[in-house]
Formats: C-alpha cells, structure tokens, sequence
C-alpha cells in the first residue's frame, strides 16, 4: 500500500443524492479497493447478517459477527480482515444528508456511536430487533431504487428510526451516566472545540478560557464524567490524529509533525512514543 485511500460518496456510487444502500456482498464485490486501510468522507453503517473474520476502526480491532451494527464517520480510518462469506447490508450518506432536514446540523453527534469513538460504534443487535434493522435497510434499498424528493426524505426518517432503535440499545454509562446536565454540556462544548483547534490548541488552559471557566473546573468535570483529565483528552485526539496520517505513506513524519503544529519532528516523536510506547516509525511499518 503505497498510500492511504479517501473515498468519497461519489467516487463509489454515481450518486447526486449523498446516499446509497445496497447489499454488503454487492458492495464489497463492486469495490475490491475498500479491503485495504482506508478512510471515508461519509458517514458508514454496516449491518452485517452473516459472516466471519475482523475489522479495525480506527486502530481498534473488532470481531465481525452476525447480526453486529457497525458506525463510522468522517475521517475515521477502515479495513476489513474477513474468514468467511459475508453479507448484510450497507447505508453511506454525505454529511449533509441528514442536514437540510433536521433543525440543528449537528444533531447526528447526540447519537453515542456517532461521536467517533470505535468502541461505542460497534453495537451486538438482540434477536428481537434483528428483523426490524433488516426490515428497514431493505425498504430504504426500495426507495433508493426509485428516488426523488420525496422518497429521500422517506429514506431520512428510516435512518433516523434504525438510529433511535440501536441507541436505545445502549446503557446509560455509555452517555449520560447519571452525570448532570450541565457537566454533559461543558463536556459536548469540550469536545467540539477540540475537534476545531487540536492542532493550535494543546493546553487545557486554552479550552477553559474558551468555555468561561478555570482549568482546574474543566478538569474536574473531565475526570469526574470521562475518567481522565482535559490534557488527557487533549493529548488523546492528537495522537488519533497522528496515528490516522502515519498510515498515509506519502506523508513524510516531518510533513506530520509541522501539520499537527509540533515545533519540530523530535518532539513530535517524543511526544507519541510517551503516549503509545511506539515511535511513529515503528507504529507505521507495523501498520502497513
């Protein structure tokens, strides 16, 4: 692999609609490039019905399994390693697919497996609701078949059915847990700033001024709901980030550590190694 594919929605399926739904084994024999690593401009949802084997997402590894759900978005780094036949079904859309439609175009993050962390993407779904996932990814294949207008915003609503479904799905500590609501929300604000300025901000001073508060405030509410504290999260997507471009061969690591705004590429190596137990050279050979 001399480079890290990016597919775009387009790019896969002639498509001016942003979305598309088919059969896993069709997509899968249409688009032999996807078994490598690779990296989406969409949103992803595979329902898998049959079949074996693994996949990785985002440097996490999971065993593939009948009857399992699986949600990527943007930029998330992909591969599969299967054992055996499989099929199911899948469901990509743009990220502004579900945009014109819903009043608040970040609504799509309230939803756990849409936040981008691969463990609470990965979601077993009961024999009770195996029928009704199935049921509604083969009624949004009918109407992707005969679109217009109307049926899109028909295939909106049974994409938000199917997500409602499995978020009910999931427990509590896997969002909320108990935790107040104000707290969630610093939290959400957190996040989101993160995801805007990892590469100019790396303190947690930085976001607390930002959010109207102290750091320390902002590292107890961190260490109280996730666990960990704001640089821990901080440091976090960073090393994410750096993890997903090390893959792309053609990205020298000086090239990585100017864009990921590290003074210099011994730093950055020092600061991933303290952080993985890994050099980026060696995370890299070891990945492709």
């Amino acid at each position: 692999m001399d480079t890290l594919p990016v597919f775009d929605i387009n790019g896969l399926d002639v498509s001016k609609d942003d979305v598309f739904v088919k059969p896993f084994a069709t997509y899968l024999k249409e688009h032999q490039q996807l078994w490598v690593p690779h990296g989406h401009s969409f949103y992803h949802v595979l329902y898998l019905t049959e079949g074996g084997g693994y996949q990785t997402i985002d440097f996490d590894r999971f065993e593939v399994k009948p009857f399992q759900i699986s949600f990527m978005i943007p930029g998330q780094i992909h591969h599969w390693d299967f054992s055996e036949k499989v099929d199911g079904y899948v469901f990509n859309f743009s990220e502004s697919f579900f945009q014109s439609f819903l009043l608040r175009p970040d609504y799509l993050e309230d939803f756990t497996f849409f936040k981008g962390v691969a463990t609470d993407s990965v979601i077993e779904v009961p024999s009770m609701l195996q029928s009704r996932i199935k049921g509604i990814l083969e009624e949004m294949m009918g109407l992707r078949q005969a679109i217009s207008p109307i049926n899109l915003d028909r295939l909106r609503v049974l994409g938000l059915d199917l997500f409602f479904r499995i978020a009910a799905l999931q427990t509590p500590s896997a969002s909320s847990n108990g935790h107040s609501t104000y707290n969630m929300s610093v939290i959400k604000n957190f996040q989101k700033l993160i995801e805007k300025q990892y590469t100019s901000l790396k303190l947690p001073s930085e976001y607390a001024a930002l959010l109207h508060m102290t750091p320390n405030h902002l590292n107890a509410i961190c260490t109280e709901v996730l666990g960990i504290s704001a640089g821990e999260v901080i440091r976090n997507r960073i090393v994410l980030e750096a993890k997903r471009r090390l893959v792309n061969l053609e990205l020298p690591i000086s090239t990585i550590a100017y864009q990921l705004n590290f003074n210099d590429n011994s730093y950055f190596t020092k600061f991933f190694k303290k952080h993985t137990g890994q050099t980026p050279e060696i995370f890299r050979r070891e990945q492709v």
